[in-house]
């Protein structure tokens, strides 16, 4: 199923991340575009979740020099419109791989792409991820850790649910009884003209 190979991609960006564990190191994708696009596109999208999450928790040090924040503030950014793009591209590989299905009648529209779901997943994985820290971290109380635990639980559920509504999207839309419908996300701020500070900078 397709959910399967999206999990294991997801961990196995984390884990290589956490070898060096640092926001600096470079990027290599393991996948190549053109032999698996789709691989090639989760990989890269984990990647930027991932980075991204250590950027969150650093820009959250009460003790952060503001100049470094706000250089920070811009790199959080740029990560949100790189994340953003990424979607819509693992959108627009499933529009041209169902490009050629006889859509039913009665077919419905889901109230998100499988893009928009495959990104909960990213996400979720890094929460699994950081949940099971806490729950083993040798500093913390007996307490911290059962609490942790339930939480963990809960997460690892919603993997699976979240999963297989996935893998049931996908398999709706290959039958015809769903179609897709996508709409670019038309991100305001970015564009200096049609954001009223940047415009007014011009």
């Amino acid at each position: 199923m397709f959910s399967q190979k999206a999990n294991a991609i997801f961990q196995d960006v984390i884990k290589t991340y956490k070898v060096l564990n640092t926001v600096d190191q470079p990027f290599t994708n393991k996948y190549d575009k053109n032999e698996d696009l789709i691989a090639h596109l989760l990989y890269r999208k984990s990647w930027i979740d991932t980075v991204q999450w250590a950027y969150e928790d650093i820009i959250r040090d009460p003790n952060i020099d503001p100049v470094a924040a706000l250089k920070l503030k811009r790199m959080i950014d740029a990560s949100n419109q790189d994340r953003t793009d990424t979607v819509e591209f693992i959108d627009s590989y499933f529009l041209d791989k169902y490009k050629d299905v006889s859509v039913k009648p009665d077919a419905k529209i889901n109230s998100e792409s499988p893009a928009w779901a495959i990104d909960r997943l990213s996400i979720l994985a890094l929460k699994i991820y950081h949940m099971h820290i806490e729950t083993v971290r040798e500093d913390a109380s007996e307490a911290h850790k059962a609490a942790c635990q339930k939480k963990l639980d809960v997460l690892l559920e919603q993997r699976v649910d979240l999963s297989t509504a996935i893998d049931d999207l996908l398999t709706d839309i290959a039958n015809g009884d769903k179609y897709m419908k996508v709409y670019k996300q038309m991100k305001m701020y970015n564009d200096d003209e049609l954001n009223p500070v940047l415009r007014g900078q011009k």
